[in-house]
């Protein structure tokens, strides 16, 4: 959730896999949908299981009506066209096909099997950073043991489960960065039955640019970010490892960006890590990140973002997202089970730091590519709690 990420996030190569969807025996029109990676620290290839591809072919079917004047069911059933090289000229994932590569099925069935080959390959990773793998198969709504969590001896620093005031916090009121589109204010933070809950709305507000430039400027977003005000720091006196960790339910919803993280001022001169960020439209996948540098307003970090592809939803159950920091290492959890290890690079200069955790719900922004800001559309990020621990 860095303020300056114009330009690090970058397409590569891209596969189009074309299907088409039947409905109550009636067919619909065939869409060619574009898989693109992002480049990162996995520097893996783009997200392109079958599973996966369903979904996003899904999203931009569902809605199409049937072309004999059928009605539609919303039960469909999907069917492979073409694996296809990209290439200029073929639609964007958004633009239904009009023409359809119709493959004899051995060439449909050697396409899904390179997808899949592709899929399990040794890639190179970065130097400083390594994967842990596909988190196993949870629980939809995952409970954390903190009698063994304890027992291994951490100490709770800090601990909200959302009964009471937002007292421990500072809510962050106005614009904010990376070309995000939202208005934060209190009136989207509510809290009710130890469920804090942040809204992003779609309305017109006049704000602040941001809390520290306060030219007027019109939002046709509002939502909400907190931050503690407590600051921690992995090698403070006592305290040579910090464990930051929330119980989050994500929002389900195009061009949506929540996030869970801590950073310092000025940025990044005390680090940033990014524990969460994810988009409302990838439901079964989420980053992880960190940045350093420093002069202020000067990132150092290079490709340190990786991609956690999970097997649950993260929009419709409870998850626990978790980051352990250490001297020179960065230690990811979902649910309890370490998915993504970072090392050396910068992390050593982060020792020491202050940074103060941060949740917050954006809306658009340069972390998604070729957004189309009228598709975008309201959603609600839950906390069922943040906690903190050293040890």
């Amino acid at each position: 959730m860095s303020r300056d990420r114009t330009g690090h996030f970058k397409t590569r190569e891209s596969l189009y896999f074309g299907a088409r969807a039947r409905n109550d025996g009636r067919y619909i029109p065939t869409l060619v949908i574009r898989i693109e990676g992002e480049a990162g620290v996995s520097r893996q290839p783009p997200s392109i299981e079958v599973v996966r591809i369903r979904q996003l072919i899904e999203q931009q079917c569902l809605q199409l009506p049937a072309t004999d004047g059928g009605g539609s069911s919303g039960q469909m059933e999907w069917i492979p066209v073409a694996l296809v090289p990209a290439r200029k000229g073929l639609p964007s994932a958004s633009t239904p096909a009009r023409r359809a590569v119709i493959l004899p099925r051995a060439v449909v069935n050697f396409g899904l099997l390179l997808v899949a080959s592709l899929a399990t390959l040794s890639w190179p990773r970065v130097s400083g950073a390594a994967a842990l793998g596909q988190p196993p198969l949870a629980a939809c709504d995952y409970t954390r043991d903190e009698a063994a969590l304890a027992a291994a001896g951490w100490k709770t620093a800090f601990q909200d489960d959302f009964s009471g005031t937002l007292a421990q916090w500072t809510t962050w009121t106005g614009g904010a960065y990376n070309d995000e589109l939202q208005h934060y204010q209190g009136a989207n933070l509510h809290v009710a039955a130890g469920v804090l809950t942040i809204a992003a709305r779609q309305e017109n507000v006049n704000g602040a640019t941001t809390p520290s430039d306060p030219t007027r400027r019109s939002f046709a977003w509002t939502s909400g970010r907190l931050e503690t005000t407590q600051h921690f720091s992995a090698g403070a006196t006592g305290t040579p490892t910090v464990r930051m960790a929330a119980r989050l339910k994500l929002p389900a919803g195009y061009g949506l960006w929540p996030a869970f993280w801590s950073y310092g001022d000025p940025w990044p001169t005390q680090g940033e890590i990014d524990i969460l960020e994810a988009r409302g439209q990838l439901p079964f996948e989420y980053s992880t990140a960190y940045w350093y540098g420093r002069g202020s307003g000067v990132n150092q970090v290079e490709n340190s973002a990786f991609t956690v592809q999970a097997r649950t939803s993260l929009t419709d159950c409870w998850h626990v997202y978790e980051v352990i920091w250490a001297r020179d290492t960065l230690t990811f959890l979902f649910d309890g089970h370490a998915v993504d290890v970072k090392s050396g690079g910068w992390i050593p200069s982060m020792y020491r730091k202050q940074q103060r955790v941060t949740v917050n719900l954006a809306v658009g922004g340069n972390f998604f590519t070729r957004l189309d800001p009228a598709l975008i559309v309201p959603g609600a990020l839950q906390v069922d709690w943040v906690r903190v621990h050293t040890r």
